[in-house]
């Protein structure tokens, strides 16, 4: 299990090319000098938060286990953004040193990955600024509509009532009631 994660990882590092099909590439990284988004951001931060924790705790096992997370979700996302996946190198040096000091060298550092700062978290990627409203008629759930978290009822049930998909179910008739419940689902009655 850990070799698989290891070579996931790595993945992360180098793209599929014809000639090596699993991303398992010699020679320079091909990352991204993009900036990163928001849930790439997120999901870096929260590693980093996590894994801090783990090591203090010397909870080796959970601290590892945050690692294979993050790699699924970077995977799932894309990610080859140098900004995201260099304090992951530095991250991981304590739980896999010879892997970090052979992508540290291909990142183009000098020097050992040991003597790099170790990356801080910031809790303001960590907030969440959005809910995903499951949006439901007379009872069954048909999506989830993305509202900003903090709006009042009456601001939830106006912005549901603009959303195409909820034209599209209405098919112009006017809902009987709608329920609302914050940060939780919505409800509207035909």
């Amino acid at each position: 299990g850990v070799h698989r994660f290891l070579r996931k990882f790595w993945r992360l590092f180098y793209s599929p090319t014809p000639a090596l099909p699993e991303g398992e590439g010699v020679g320079a990284p091909s990352l991204s000098e993009e900036e990163p988004t928001r849930k790439e951001l997120k999901v870096l931060h929260g590693t980093i938060k996590k894994v801090r924790e783990d090591i203090e705790r010397m909870s080796f096992n959970t601290a590892v286990s945050a690692f294979m997370i993050c790699a699924n979700d970077l995977s799932d996302l894309k990610c080859n953004k140098r900004s995201i996946l260099e304090p992951l190198v530095i991250l991981i040096s304590p739980l896999a040193p010879h892997i970090a000091e052979e992508l540290w060298s291909k990142l183009g550092h000098e020097g050992s990955v040991s003597q790099a700062e170790f990356p801080e978290f910031n809790e303001e990627y960590l907030v969440e600024d959005s809910f995903s409203y499951p949006i439901s008629f007379n009872g069954k759930t048909r999506f989830n509509l993305e509202l900003p978290l903090g709006i009042d009822k009456a601001e939830v049930e106006k912005l549901v009532l603009e959303a195409d998909r909820v034209k599209e179910y209405l098919d112009g008739n006017n809902p009987k009631r709608i329920i609302v419940v914050p940060n939780r689902i919505v409800n509207i009655v035909v």
